[in-house]
């Protein structure tokens, strides 16, 4: 007994509904995305064959750039703006609501506290301006003088953010007793653990190093 054929019809998937989704996405993160905002200063750091991972969040950087400046700098915007809350209360350096906001948006500080009023107060055209004269964070080999104002960034940052990992980020260039005060006052705190950042490159052949990373890779015989 013959069936009865059901005609074929195309298959029309109305896409109208998915674009308008796709362009509402599109549009919310393009209005909505916040881009890092730019460092003062760009260092070129020195190769080691070291392979450790750095820490992705809870980050305070040090940075020393290739005439020794310091800059400060954290990861956390709530943390950040903790911490200058902190250091404005424990320095009665008066900042305003608007101040402490400009810095907790912003990036690496690298000015006296004596001048951070003023910097956090200008545009930042006049920021960048200032980072290119700044003197950097003042840093000492002891960390109970008035002279190591990064002793102070550092108590403030450990204060409200107890699980924060110290990164160095020094210039090939900058002289190792610019780089020795930061450790010197790091020590002065009982902080012995901290990372250098280097440019990763390859192990040359034949050292201990290289034997050492190459020793599970050969066939037994």
């Amino acid at each position: 007994m013959p069936h009865a054929k059901i005609p074929r019809k195309s298959t029309n998937i109305d896409m109208t509904a998915m674009c308008d989704v796709a362009f509402l996405l599109l549009t919310f993160f393009m209005l909505a995305t916040k881009f890092k905002p730019e460092e003062p200063v760009v260092v070129k750091t020195p190769s080691s064959i070291s392979s450790i991972i750095l820490p992705d969040k809870d980050v305070m950087l040090l940075t020393v750039d290739a005439k020794g400046r310091i800059f400060f700098a954290i990861d956390n915007k709530l943390k950040r703006k903790e911490l200058i809350e902190d250091l404005n209360a424990s320095k009665d350096l008066k900042l305003t609501e608007a101040e402490k906001n400009s810095f907790a948006l912003g990036a690496s500080v690298g000015v006296p506290l004596g001048q951070l009023k003023q910097y956090l107060s200008s545009t930042p055209e006049q920021q960048k301006s200032m980072d290119a004269t700044t003197p950097g964070i003042p840093v000492d080999t002891a960390v109970n003088v008035p002279t190591n104002e990064l002793g102070d960034w550092i108590v403030s940052a450990r204060t409200t953010n107890p699980a924060v990992r110290i990164c160095i980020k020094a210039d090939g260039d900058a002289s190792y007793p610019n780089v020795s005060k930061i450790i010197k006052t790091l020590e002065g705190y009982k902080i012995f653990k901290f990372n250098l950042i280097t440019n990763l490159k390859s192990i040359p052949q034949g050292t201990a190093a290289y034997i050492e990373a190459n020793s599970g890779t050969g066939e037994k015989k």
